[in-house]
């Protein structure tokens, strides 16, 4: 499995075949004819649930409100957002994303676990309408994982590396199981309170008994880095549009000035500051797309006091000018916003 590396750097990339290296050896996928069969049988669920519900492209919800579908008839320039703790599984295709400076990419029957909420780069590599990207995206309860490794005969052992919050690894057999199950449930809403928990529990457990679970684990570890910087991140979440010192973040966070400022910028590729403004800058294109709201407006609600300083460092991240942005997302926000779950 890849990780992101400790120094910022890009992480080789993989091919995008069916062979993945994998800690210096070269692991195929499928490993086993049954891994084959629980591939294909994913697969054709996935496709079949998107065909119900009226086929086409774009970001498909599901009656589970954490699991949604992704399909893509092509390449798709790269999109910046907040991601939650969450797995990202590739069935078909494959997508790369940018945490900073480092670059994680993943293809069919990989995944990808991001442990912190965290902004993010991420986009489509590979896809064509012959040959569409598929994926599924399910958010991770982090008091779930806690409750499951404190269950664990033998719980993982905590990485003893400065590790970032994201990693890719393989989907075998049990996890595509797994996986399946919940798509195969979407047909039977009446079950999903009763079934749900418990294969999200499943879900949890393979993650950590998987050879990452030693990273995943620190997200649920009470005097942990992971837990430390997280409290710091809800903090930051919650106050993004005030001035804040890193000092302050710091006290939240439990940790000196220094050691703070280290472990976060080796958890999350950015530094506290940095981390702020992105927030700020995200905030500001959610208000223009979805609320409408004017260039100005969403700068001064976002904590800017100067227009023109928005407006570049909106610029320098994403691109392009806020109202060009602005525009460009209302109409793709336009296409999926009113997409609902059809009834099996």
């Amino acid at each position: 499995m890849n990780k992101m590396p400790i120094t910022p750097r890009n992480l080789p990339i993989t091919t995008l075949d069916d062979t993945t290296p994998v800690r210096g050896q070269l692991l195929r996928w499928p490993g086993s004819h049954l891994e084959g069969r629980v591939s294909s049988a994913l697969l054709a669920e996935v496709n079949a649930y998107l065909d119900a519900q009226g086929g086409g492209e774009g970001l498909f919800p599901t009656q589970m409100g954490t699991v949604h579908i992704i399909r893509a008839y092509e390449q798709r320039m790269p999109m910046r957002q907040l991601y939650k703790p969450s797995m990202c599984v590739v069935l078909k295709g494959a997508k790369e994303i940018m945490f900073g400076e480092d670059l994680l990419r993943y293809g069919a029957m990989q995944c990808l676990v991001v442990s912190m909420e965290m902004p993010a780069s991420g986009r489509v590599v590979e896809a064509s309408p012959d040959s569409p990207y598929l994926g599924i995206t399910i958010d991770l309860d982090v008091g779930m994982l806690r409750e499951v490794l404190e269950q664990l005969e033998t719980p993982p052992v905590p990485s003893q590396e400065q590790a970032g919050c994201a990693f890719v690894g393989n989907v075998d057999e049990p996890l595509a199981e797994c996986i399946l199950r919940l798509i195969r449930m979407s047909q039977t809403p009446k079950a999903i309170p009763i079934l749900f928990p418990s294969i999200m529990r499943e879900l949890c457990y393979w993650l950590l008994t998987s050879p990452n679970g030693g990273e995943l684990c620190q997200l649920a570890l009470p005097e942990s880095n992971f837990m430390r910087v997280g409290k710091a991140i809800y903090f930051l979440r919650a106050n993004y549009a005030q001035s804040l010192r890193v000092d302050q973040m710091a006290e939240v966070a439990g940790m000196s000035a220094s050691s703070f400022h280290q472990h976060f910028k080796a958890l999350t590729s950015v530094t506290p500051l940095q981390f702020q403004k992105q927030l700020r800058l995200l905030e500001a294109r959610r208000l223009m797309v979805a609320d409408a709201a004017g260039v100005e407006d969403a700068a001064y609600q976002v904590g800017y006091q100067s227009p023109s300083q928005f407006s570049r460092e909106y610029t320098r991240m994403f691109g392009v000018a806020p109202k060009r942005d602005a525009l460009n997302h209302q109409r793709m926000y336009s296409q999926y916003a009113s997409r609902k779950v059809r009834s099996a």
